[in-house]
């Protein structure tokens, strides 16, 4: 069975928050990953200038059956990206598993993906964006 997973990228990513998962997911066996942006443009991450090139682009993904979003400092443009929040109300619904890494769930968030879900990020992470863009039901009780 092939499982297609997609690694949404944005600037200012933190690169750990994409390669551990990436890692992981690469071992499935029948996986193919895939990281998307909505052009092909190098995407550089905040971990001190690394550059990551997108694979594919969002107009021409195929469905996924995982998508992943990374966090980082750059998760506050993504939560206003037009083009991030399409894609992401797109694919969930046919997803399998929609998942994302601390600060990627304010994206999830953002595109009106945890509506009814408790799904804060990490613990350590007690952002006013996440208190102010998660639905009152998914905040978690620190």
């Amino acid at each position: 069975m092939s499982l297609q997973i997609g690694f949404l990228l944005f600037p200012n990513l933190t690169q750990l928050d994409l390669t551990g998962p990436w890692e992981v997911f690469s071992k499935l066996p029948g996986a193919t990953n895939h990281l998307l942006a909505p052009t092909l443009d190098p995407v550089r991450s905040s971990s001190a200038g690394l550059t990551i090139l997108p694979t594919m682009r969002y107009a021409d993904c195929p469905q996924l059956d995982v998508v992943c979003v990374p966090g980082g400092p750059g998760h506050l443009q993504a939560m206003e990206d037009a083009a991030t929040l399409d894609f992401l109300k797109a694919q969930a619904p046919n997803c399998r598993f929609v998942t994302a890494v601390c600060t990627g769930a304010l994206v999830l968030a953002a595109a009106g993906l945890l509506r009814g879900y408790r799904a804060p990020p990490r613990t350590g992470c007690r952002c006013s964006a996440w208190r102010l863009s998660a639905p009152r039901r998914c905040r978690s009780a620190w």
